[in-house]
């Protein structure tokens, strides 16, 4: 047997744990079916305990039974002169009866008291007590069906229980007193801009920089955050942090699960209807049948028995059961006009919509969302029971709640000590922080002072605080797929101290527009889409802001030259394009760099020098890789840039170099590599500025004996060619400081390498030497970790040879 003892702990858990979803309504309905429920149960009780009915017979009997009147019973003599005075000639006629003895009278009684209860007595009357306790289980059932239904009860318990962690949580506390805290600094902000009368104009106008954050799509308004609360782990531990952390997965996964369908809402509106409409049947038929409970009832019982054939019975709980029933009536009454008050409520308010703009209004916080559905028509309900939940609640749908708790655990998780671990070297030799992957930036961050170049890629929600200002050796900022967001104080301090920054982006919305804000930038390097899906043509902003750009490098797929690069042609002085295999058509705005040092085209499909560059007067490098270029005639043209010393033309495809490249008398590096050449111009070598040649992976089989020409070249590659000699004029180029001629097929090296004094290294590995000279130990920097040869053939050396080489 099951202990009643269960079912009333049963019934207290579920009225505690579904109390937030019940409105005073329901809780006063709770209370009267309760009272009826101890009405029914009491009937019951009589019912079951009392005996039912007393019967007496009548000694007056009449063919029409129904003159006897019952509740005017007399005595004989009465009856007698009743008969002689009443009776009339069209009266009915009524006798007197006498009963038969048979010895068993108390087993004849009884057996009449249960004739006449189960026989005469109303319906209605003896099951009275039972329809009350039935009538109240259903109401009951009723009131709670929502909560036991399949399709309803997952999504309500799940919402209470949701509901009351984020009602406990220590993260709720938190996030609205701090919101408390800025709310109130604001107003003390406030109040001394109203009181204070004599404060000065541009202390006042910089304080309300300082408070104030830029709006923008890019640049947005996020509360700065005070010490108090960025040095308080004491207050929410990391197990809360995460604890918190999980309850937004949840509200987030539960308001996506929820708002899709409004099946709590619809089963209420039935369960509600259904009590409304069971409140009727009972009010009408309860009402028709109460006068049916009557204290004397009319028995008719077969005279062979007794002798007698009407009784008159005593229904010993009529009664009380009459004024039990009209009690029942009053509180079912009570019952259905709150049910009907229910529907009212129901039908009238727009429940599928739920606005927290009062609670918007109360805590601060702005971007909560109002929700609809089942969300909303719980969050009604709860509000029923005390509006302080659904305020507690809305902490945990709001982004900038989760983004301040996000990043309270970030900074448990990546503590300054951990991330110095990550310091080191870049390729400009500065102290790098190299954060990858990161759900979002950690404040510790901003705690080491030396860094000198924070890249950060593929890091999530990033906003850059007004902590940045602690980091004073910051120089380079580098956003990979990481965009970004700034607070004001954080733009004022990067307008002024950031130098260089790199950005990679997926589309060109993501380019942020704090990036042309930033005037004392001196390098910009952009890596992403610049073009428009739709016309193809550079949108690229104006750069007219940043006013100290000097190096301006693009990697995307442009198809002609940004006109907003017009805007910083006066100071800048490097441009890089880096395109992606798509033909630049238009070279117009290069004409406008009037003060360019270095231009690089890489991968732009060029398949001649754009004419545009013969104008740079300025321009010192061209850089040309990658490209279609077959011929370089149009060279000539660049002798007009007479401050050209390096000239860069490798991964082309071109077959020959004409005569007059000798033009070119500035020209120091030339680097025609990964070409298809398969003879150099001896005219090349009258380049007598020349320092840096780089002609390897051609079709070489020769260099013309002018190569000696340039006595001030240092470095010179014909490596992976098919050269079969060297001419004996190179040594005298005794400047070399590399010779790379290794892969060729070369079968002798002569032995007047002892003439290059400064030759460093030398590579002549992948050709076919059968031995060395015994003079390249007459070499006085060469070593033998600058000589690339087979070892082979380093063995054959004579071992005072190789002493000298080993001399390192």
């Amino acid at each position: 047997m099951i202990p009643v003892g269960e079912f009333r702990n049963l019934g207290a858990e579920l009225n505690s744990k579904y109390r937030v979803l019940k409105p005073w309504w329901d809780v006063f309905s709770e209370y009267l079916c309760i009272v009826m429920l101890m009405i029914g149960v009491f009937g019951c009780t009589l019912q079951l305990t009392q005996d039912k009915i007393s019967c007496l017979p009548s000694h007056f009997t009449s063919p029409t039974p129904e003159v006897i009147d019952c509740s005017h019973i007399r005595t004989y003599r009465e009856n007698d002169t009743l008969q002689h005075t009443l009776v009339k000639p069209a009266s009915p006629i009524i006798q007197e009866v006498f009963g038969r003895k048979n010895n068993l009278d108390i087993h004849q009684y009884v057996f009449v008291n249960h004739y006449c209860y189960e026989r005469f007595v109303h319906w209605y009357a003896k099951y009275f007590p039972y329809l009350v306790v039935i009538h109240t289980v259903i109401f009951m059932v009723a009131s709670s069906f929502w909560f036991k239904f399949p399709g309803t009860s997952s999504k309500i318990d799940l919402f209470v229980t949701i509901l009351g962690k984020c009602f406990d949580s220590p993260w709720t506390t938190r996030a609205l007193s701090e919101v408390s805290e800025e709310r109130g600094e604001e107003k003390l902000v406030s109040w001394r801009r109203n009181t204070i009368s004599n404060y000065p104009t541009e202390r006042r106008a910089d304080e309300e920089e300082t408070v104030g954050l830029l709006q923008s799509a890019t640049i947005k308004s996020n509360p700065e955050k005070k010490p108090e609360s960025q040095s308080a782990p004491s207050v929410l531990d990391k197990k809360e942090g995460e604890q918190a952390k999980a309850l937004f997965e949840k509200v987030k996964k539960f308001r996506t699960h929820v708002e899709e369908a409004d099946i709590l809402y619809v089963m209420h509106v039935l369960q509600t209807s259904l009590k409304v409409f069971k409140f009727l049947v009972i009010i009408i038929y309860t009402a028709v049948l109460v006068p049916n409970i009557e204290i004397v009832v009319r028995c008719f019982v077969p005279p062979e028995l007794t002798g007698f054939d009407i009784y008159c019975c005593n229904h010993t709980k009529a009664h009380l059961f009459s004024k039990l029933a009209y009690c029942y009536i009053c509180f079912v009454g009570v019952y259905g006009l709150l049910c009907i008050y229910t529907l009212y409520w129901l039908f009238h308010r727009p429940l599928k919509e739920y606005s927290f703009e009062q609670v918007r209004l109360e805590t601060g916080i702005n971007d909560i969302p109002d929700v609809k559905n089942d969300f909303a028509f719980l969050l009604h309900l709860v509000d029923q029971y005390d509006a302080l939940y659904s305020k507690r609640f809305a902490v945990f749908l709001s982004e900038v709640s989760e983004s301040r708790l996000h990043q309270l655990n970030l900074n448990h998780e990546w503590t300054a000590k951990k991330l110095r671990t990550r310091l080191s070297k870049n390729t400009n030799n500065q102290l790098e922080l190299h954060l990858l992957m990161l759900p979002g930036l950690p404040d510790t961050v901003f705690e080491i002072s030396e860094v000198e170049s924070l890249k950060l890629e593929q890091v999530k929600n990033v906003t850059i605080s007004h902590s940045v200002a602690k980091l004073e050796s910051l120089r380079e900022l580098s956003l990979i797929f990481c965009p970004a967001k700034l607070q004001l104080p954080a733009l004022n301090h990067l307008k002024e101290h950031l130098k260089a920054l790199r950005l990679a982006f997926e589309s060109l919305e993501e380019v942020p527009i704090w990036m042309y804000t930033l005037h004392g930038l001196e390098e910009l390097h952009l890596n992403g889409p610049l073009t428009n899906e739709v016309s193809r043509s550079a949108t690229l902003d104006s750069l007219r802001g940043l006013r100290a750009l000097r190096v301006l490098s693009l990697r995307s797929n442009l198809t002609k030259i940004p006109p907003s690069i017009g805007d910083v042609a006066l100071q800048l002085q490097k441009l890089s394009i880096y395109n992606e295999g798509v033909k630049i058509q238009a070279f117009s705005s290069l004409k406008k760099l009037t003060n360019l040092v270095s231009l690089e085209l890489v991968g732009c499909e060029l398949e001649r020098i754009p004419s545009a560059v013969f104008s740079l007067d300025n321009l010192q490098e061209l850089d040309l890789k990658e490209n279609k270029l077959t011929t370089v005639e149009e060279i000539l043209s660049l002798q007009h840039c007479r401050r050209l010393v390096t000239l860069r033309l490798w991964h082309n495809k071109i077959t020959y170099i004409p005569d007059h490249i000798s033009k070119l008398h500035s020209i120091e590096t030339l680097d025609i590599s990964w070409n298809k050449l398969q003879k150099l111009p001896s005219r090349l070598f009258y380049c007598t500025k020349l320092r840096h040649l780089d002609v390897s992976h051609n079709q070489l089989t020769s260099l013309p004996p002018e190569v000696g020409i340039p006595q001030g070249l240092q470095f010179l590659s014909a490596a992976f060619n098919s050269l079969e000699m060297v001419p004996e004029e190179l040594f005298s180029c005794k400047k070399l400081k590399t010779l790379a001629l290794g892969n060729n097929c070369l079968s002798y090296l002569s032995s007047r390498v002892a003439n290059l004094v400064q030759l460093v290294r030398l590579e002549i590995k992948g050709n076919r030497l059968e031995s060395l000279p015994l003079e390249i130990g007459d070499c006085p920097l060469l070593t033998d970790s600058g000589l690339i040869v087979e070892e082979s053939l380093l063995d054959l050396l004579p071992s005072d040879v190789r002493g000298r080489l080993n001399k390192s």
